[in-house]
């Protein structure tokens, strides 16, 4: 790479992955100081200064001021060091500059290395600072590639991983589809992609009921549980704080819109919303409709840990 396209190079990998320049220019001093001690086979400190302004990388060592020298590897007498600088003092540094016209094949090869690792650090660290305080929230997002059981999509310049467990197990992606999830965690340890996404949390549907309905947005409507088998069914249990406003009707919406524009998100999957009762039992009997419930018995009231009894023929509907 030449020494003059540095400082565009610099700029463009800038732009490209949203990494702040100095970033990029400290990995490439540090690359150019581990390829000048493999060129030079040698243990002394040296450094690396780059220029963004004219492009000029400069390598030296740089050695400390003695009188007398103890370690020749780490000093230089006074008298040497003034040849250089006739300012130099005994205690100060003294930078001896390194060509690095010769360093050629093992700097570019090194400097590649060391700035892919340095960026993909620099990207992580990003990602995680973007994403990790936004666990839960509802995004939009497109499918960019499959890999194996897992699908990635994109997160503007960033990606995300929908691993298989996290997926409707009726739905099929496919590259270019755009689909609504929801950020499942953020996992700064992982290889690949560190934001993990999720169409089948039930968490999911909470968010879509929160954008659908203004009821439950502005908190008139509260959604106290869900219980989601995603792809099959999702039972959704809310309660009104104002006398004058239907819970359930809300949610469903004239002529059934809201919840059907949920369904249609979710790609054809049953919704079944409840009216929440604070009595258990009462609340078993309609969490479990249209299914007629033949017996509802305490384990545990304290723990809420119902027995309830249906039919076999009504199983399927519960």
């Amino acid at each position: 790479m030449a020494i003059s396209l540095l400082a565009q190079t610099i700029d463009q990998l800038s732009r490209e992955k949203g990494i702040e320049p100095e970033i990029i220019v400290a990995a490439l001093e540090d690359a150019m100081v581990v390829a000048a001690r493999k060129y030079y086979k040698t243990v002394e400190e040296m450094r690396c200064q780059f220029d963004r302004e004219t492009g000029n990388l400069a390598v030296f060592v740089v050695k400390k001021v003695a009188d007398p020298v103890v370690d020749p590897v780490l000093e230089i007498s006074l008298v040497e060091a003034r040849r250089l600088d006739p300012q130099a003092e005994v205690g100060g540094e003294i930078h001896i500059p390194r060509p690095t016209d010769v360093l050629g094949r093992i700097a570019a090869q090194t400097a590649k290395q060391v700035i892919f690792q340095k960026v993909r650090e620099a990207e992580r660290d990003i990602v995680f600072a973007e994403y990790n305080g936004r666990v839960g929230e509802l995004l939009h997002c497109v499918v960019k590639r499959l890999e194996g059981p897992e699908v990635i999509v994109e997160l503007g310049r960033h990606e995300a991983r929908m691993p298989k467990r996290e997926q409707s197990r009726l739905e099929t992606y496919h590259i270019g589809d755009r689909v609504r999830v929801v950020i499942r965690e953020v996992d700064r340890a992982a290889k690949g992609a560190q934001v993990v996404v999720s169409r089948a949390d039930p968490l999911l549907v909470q968010r879509l009921f929160e954008m659908e309905v203004p009821e439950i947005y502005d908190g008139t409507v509260q959604i106290k549980a869900i219980a989601r088998e995603a792809g099959e069914r999702t039972k959704i249990a809310v309660q009104s704080r104002d006398r004058d406003v239907d819970a359930v009707g809300a949610c469903v919406g004239m002529k059934g819109m809201r919840v059907q524009s949920i369904i249609r998100e979710l790609r054809g999957e049953k919704i079944d919303i409840i009216e929440w009762n604070e009595d258990s039992v009462s609340f078993a009997t309609n969490a479990l409709s249209p299914a007629k419930v033949s017996k509802v018995s305490i384990v545990d009231a304290q723990e809420r840990h119902l027995e309830v009894v249906v039919e076999d023929s009504q199983l399927s509907l519960a």
